[in-house]
């Protein structure tokens, strides 16, 4: 499974991951129960690779913040994103002690601990996974301003 081709769908729960492409659909497979169906192109869908989390200082890459929940769990599931908003707060801010909240609401915590318990049921080792060419640029340029 690579992370780049793992999508969320407005309007359908879970994650899936891209299999196959046609002129005017996407096959896709869900990561929950393995069902393949095909997602029109007129639905609204998004990489969560393309998706970030807002900080005082920097958007974080939705991968990065993945990677700080598996290092604080090693590699189990977090807590249940149905837990009370509070406790979600408590854990997000424990995850990214600066990010923004006053434009990073609990539906968006929710959601992220929600995808990050299912890639892990669904096997994901985020240890493994490489950063995408840009975020390793985007480091590298970081370490020399250090």
């Amino acid at each position: 499974m690579e992370f780049n081709k793992i999508i969320a769908v407005t309007g359908k729960p879970g994650l899936y991951q891209v299999v196959s492409q046609s002129k005017n659909a996407i096959i896709v497979e869900a990561l929950a129960d393995k069902k393949r169906l095909a997602i029109n192109t007129t639905q609204n869908v998004s990489l969560l690779e393309n998706i970030a989390i807002y900080t005082y200082e920097e958007e974080v890459p939705l991968l990065k913040v993945f990677k700080i929940i598996a290092d604080k769990t090693a590699g189990k599931e977090a807590l249940s994103h149905k837990e009370n908003g509070k406790k979600l707060e408590t854990f997000f801010t424990e995850i990214l002690p600066d990010y923004d909240e006053e434009r990073v609401y609990t539906s968006n915590i929710k959601k992220v601990i929600q995808w990050f318990n299912i890639l892990i049921k669904a096997g994901l080792d985020f240890s493994k996974i490489e950063a995408t060419a840009t975020e390793k640029i985007e480091e590298e340029v970081e370490s020399e301003n250090k």
